[in-house]
């Protein structure tokens, strides 16, 4: 994955989400280190806020929904809820109201369990609201997986660059672009 290529292999994938779950051993290890210290309904508020607010609207109108289209102020909404910098400000503003305590683990944890356990990250307006496979996608899995014809392995220790720094563009990319340029 890069700047200009925003998908994920099957394998990058499991690596984001290991990423997240190292973040969710963390934040529960610190809560389990301190359950004496805990607030809990204040733990459980913040753990539950985020898809009262973020995801149970937008799963209530996909499942109502006839074409299982819904308007995109759900998936704002699920994405300002689910998103790291805004739970960071939530976090700064409890900080700052109330004074830090055990209970904001609530909030990594829930984020970081969303993203490594079931593989939820935040919800791009083109997709269904609740993860099914895009036929467009679907394809283009099909594609990279399938051996294309005049695509060759790169020899061991080649970086896929060419010694000006630019990438040498052989198979099925440079074909594609051909085509529809």
């Amino acid at each position: 994955m890069d700047a200009r290529n925003l998908f994920e292999t099957p394998t990058t994938y499991r690596l984001i989400r290991l990423e997240y779950a190292l973040g969710l051993a963390v934040a529960t290890v610190l809560l389990l280190a301190n359950l004496g210290e805990v607030r809990w309904a204040a733990f459980l508020a913040l753990f539950v806020y985020i898809d009262l607010i973020g995801y149970i609207p937008g799963a209530i109108a996909h499942h109502r929904s006839p074409t299982g289209e819904i308007h995109r102020a759900y998936y704002v909404l699920y994405n300002a809820m689910h998103s790291l910098v805004t739970q960071g400000l939530v976090v700064l503003a409890w900080i700052w109201l109330w004074g830090a305590e055990w209970a904001l683990l609530a909030i990594p944890i829930h984020l970081f369990g969303d993203r490594a356990l079931f593989g939820n990250f935040l919800k791009p307006f083109a997709l269904s609201f609740e993860p099914v496979p895009h036929p467009a996608y679907t394809r283009l899995a099909a594609d990279l997986a399938a051996p294309a014809a005049g695509r060759t392995a790169a020899p061991a220790g080649d970086s896929g660059t060419s010694g000006t720094g630019t990438h040498t563009d052989t198979g099925t990319a440079a074909a594609h672009r051909a085509q529809n340029s």
